[in-house]
């Protein structure tokens, strides 16, 4: 079945997934690009190819979400998907259902941070990316990606916490992700082992491994080096754009300006208070 790592668009997925992709399949925790393969995207046009469905036709793809998913059902084993999605499920618009997925790790980041970090990935302007969490927006498709629905940063937060109701969600914040990568990867490991109903066991030599290998200047190294597929290009130069940019000098006290700050805490107060950034 199908453990989720779900968050909005510039939030830690790509961290959580470096992390688990190199200490769940690797022989020895060192990362590399390659490993990241393993954790597909959902929605994934090549998943849709392989039940024959149209991958120019959105509403199609909608309507198979749950078949394409039952993919992963036929192997006796947890399957991870990153997904930008929010959780809807309408009559018209499923996106899982309780016999494809065993849980959800929700990856949550300071809105005021995103900004900053959504900007440059995806070459807008501070306030254009304001306008973005603010409002029900969708990714558009690409080569390898249909219409993803987002919905606004309030609306993708709140739309997953649905599964705590069931034990099967863990809230990750990336702020604690990468102050603490240690104790909070290793509730990571304890809450899949959860899901999986199996005893849990670390392999320090790998934890370890996992640890040095996906630190924040090693990655942005490897990035130099080999170039990284996620990637966007420059729109007008056609140059790849740093995906690995700034780390923790991405620091809105210093970066955001005053009035899209305001903008934030006041449209987002309640879910900022509750995960204890304001």
């Amino acid at each position: 079945m199908i453990v989720w790592l779900a968050s909005y668009p510039k939030s830690g997925n790509t961290l959580v997934r470096s992390l688990l992709s190199s200490y769940i399949f690797s022989k020895d925790g060192i990362f590399n690009f390659e490993l990241l393969k393993n954790i597909k995207q959902f929605p994934d046009n090549s998943l849709f190819k392989q039940i024959g469905v149209d991958t120019n036709n959105d509403e199609e793809m909608y309507k198979n979400y749950i078949n394409t998913q039952k993919i992963f059902n036929k192997k006796d084993s947890i399957r991870f998907l990153k997904t930008h999605s929010c959780f809807m499920n309408t009559k018209s618009f499923q996106f899982t259902d309780r016999h494809n997925t065993l849980g959800v790790i929700y990856i949550v980041r300071d809105p005021r941070n995103i900004v900053t970090s959504h900007s440059h990935h995806f070459q807008k302007t501070p306030r254009e990316s304001l306008e973005s969490l603010l409002s029900h927006q969708v990714l558009t498709k690409d080569a390898r990606h249909c219409t993803t629905y987002l919905g606004s940063w309030k609306f993708h937060y709140n739309s997953w916490k649905v599964f705590r109701r069931f034990n099967k969600y863990l809230l990750v914040r990336y702020e604690d992700l990468i102050n603490d990568t240690e104790k909070t990867f290793l509730n990571i490991l304890k809450f899949i082992a959860h899901l999986g109903r199996v005893k849990f066991s670390l392999d320090k030599k790998k934890f370890e491994n996992t640890l040095k290998t996906t630190g924040f200047e090693k990655m942005q190294a490897l990035e130099a080096k080999e170039s990284f597929v996620e990637a966007k290009e420059d729109k007008n130069t056609g140059k790849k754009i740093k995906f690995f940019n700034m780390g923790k000098r991405n620091d809105w006290k210093i970066l955001l300006d005053k009035n899209i700050k305001e903008s934030l805490d006041k449209e987002f107060a309640d879910e900022m208070k509750e995960l204890s950034y304001l």
